[in-house]
């Protein structure tokens, strides 16, 4: 780089950089070595530094320096030609000046538009908020976010989007809840889930730079959190088996003895008038080694043996078995039509234990015996991506999201009786089998859980 240009660089960077209105204490500087130069010789050299100066600055900076470039050059040659003595340049001469400086001109344009590119693909909702409270900006990711159109989003304080009709009542809350949290508050970041159940990382940046504008930024981590916690699931599972393995036959031997004596002093109880205690004890008893067992079940299922089974005729199978069950507390229970070519390589008593602990629990959910509206039970099965798919949905009362996203937890349940442990069980059986099970579920709106297993062809 010549010392001239390492001059100019220098005195472009100080007046872009300082703020100041006037930049002839800058260009005074470097009069003694332009005085004699071209415009087109300038422009190159102007439009070279430029290159420079923007090379390593951000997006925001590069757009006002370019600006001020501008003014910078024009002085420049103003200044120039009050001090030279070279005749007026010809039309050719300025026609190519005039080119020139649209050349900077369209420079300057793709760094705004590649920014702006950036901006608007990001896999990430970015709105800007200015000190009044309007929405001075948002990408295309955010729209889709909030489910409206930029254009209705753009130029709305708070009244406006609480008043868009395009906006569910879920994001307007959301809304609301950002601009207390956030925009009052100052709180940097907060995780919410919306009433899709999504989990949305939202962030706000102020500060000085954006001179009392706040930028927020809103993620979709929904993927995150599912991967998130299998990790978790996997891990809680791995310690309920060791723990498991070390109480199991601690709990059990002195539970038989104890139920042994209590059998033989049912008869002086009974003598007593005492019995019903005899038959409580022994009950409950009973209630614990099934917990036990459940306990043993999530924590180390069998591997399974596995043989081919034809989906049609298994799902058949279950809804027979619990379809009396189901009517006598109110429900009905639907087949879809199957087709009867769709095999799977399953232990057959493990995925019969999978599907009934789900229908059990949906029949349980739904009891109205005393109601003249039904519960519904509705049980789907086919193919999707290479992969067998059983479908069991019910119209009952739905799962609060933050349950939702613990439901295959152990020890947690949605019965006030309930040891949490099923779908634990469930969810290691699926996992065994190299498959998937997910719940998709939404508060007075009903309950679909979708078990996903390897295709034996696949």
């Amino acid at each position: 780089m010549s010392d001239f240009k390492k001059r100019y660089v220098r005195a472009l960077t100080d007046y872009v950089q300082s703020g100041s209105e006037s930049c002839a204490s800058y260009i005074s500087t470097l009069l003694p070595y332009s005085t004699n130069m071209l415009p087109e010789q300038l422009t190159a050299l102007h439009e070279d530094c430029m290159r420079v100066l923007i090379a390593n600055v951000e997006s925001t900076d590069a757009l006002t320096y370019y600006h001020r470039s501008f003014v910078f050059l024009i002085e420049l040659m103003v200044s120039c030609r009050q001090q030279s003595d070279v005749p007026p340049p010809s039309d050719a001469l300025l026609n190519e000046l005039r080119e020139m400086l649209l050349s900077s001109q369209i420079s300057f344009q793709n760094v705004k538009n590649k920014y702006e590119n950036v901006l608007q693909y990001m896999d990430s909702g970015i709105a800007m908020f200015d000190r009044d409270g309007y929405i001075s900006f948002a990408n295309i990711k955010f729209s889709q976010i909030v489910g409206a159109p930029r254009k209705t989003l753009l130029g709305q304080d708070m009244r406006g989007l609480l008043k868009n009709r395009l906006l569910t009542i879920g994001i307007k809350r959301l809304f609301l809840r950002i601009y207390h949290e956030m925009y009052k508050l100052r709180a940097p970041f907060k995780e919410i889930i919306d009433e899709k159940g999504r989990h949305l990382l939202v962030t706000a940046m102020y500060g000085e730079e954006f001179d009392g504008d706040m930028l927020i930024s809103v993620k979709d981590v929904t993927e995150f959190r599912r991967i998130e916690q299998s990790a978790y699931q996997n891990d809680k599972l791995a310690m309920l088996g060791k723990i498991s393995a070390s109480i199991a036959h601690e709990i059990r031997n002195p539970l038989t003895s104890i139920r042994g004596f209590i059998q033989l002093l049912r008869p002086d109880l009974a003598a007593l008038g005492k019995e019903e205690y005899a038959r409580i004890i022994l009950q409950e008893i009973d209630r614990a080694n099934d917990i036990i067992y459940e306990f043993l079940s999530s924590s180390k299922p069998t591997a399974p043996i596995k043989e081919k089974v034809q989906v049609a005729s298994l799902v058949r199978e279950i809804s027979l078995l619990y379809e009396s069950e189901a009517l006598l507390n109110g429900c009905v229970i639907e087949r879809s039509p199957i087709d009867p070519g769709i095999m799977i390589a399953v232990d057959v008593k493990q995925i019969k234990q999978v599907l009934l602990n789900i229908v059990k629990n949906a029949v349980e959910e739904l009891k109205r015996p005393d109601s003249a509206e039904h519960g519904r039970i509705r049980i789907t099965a086919g193919l999707k991506d290479g992969q067998v798919f059983i479908a069991i949905a019910d119209n009952g009362r739905g799962i609060d999201p933050a349950v939702q996203a613990r439901l295959f937890d152990p020890f947690v349940s949605t019965k006030s009786e309930g040891t949490g442990l099923g779908l634990a069980v469930c969810y290691r059986i699926v996992k065994n089998h190299g498959g998937t099970i997910q719940v998709d579920s939404r508060v007075q709106q009903g309950t679909t859980f979708i078990i996903h297993l390897p295709h034996p062809d696949a």
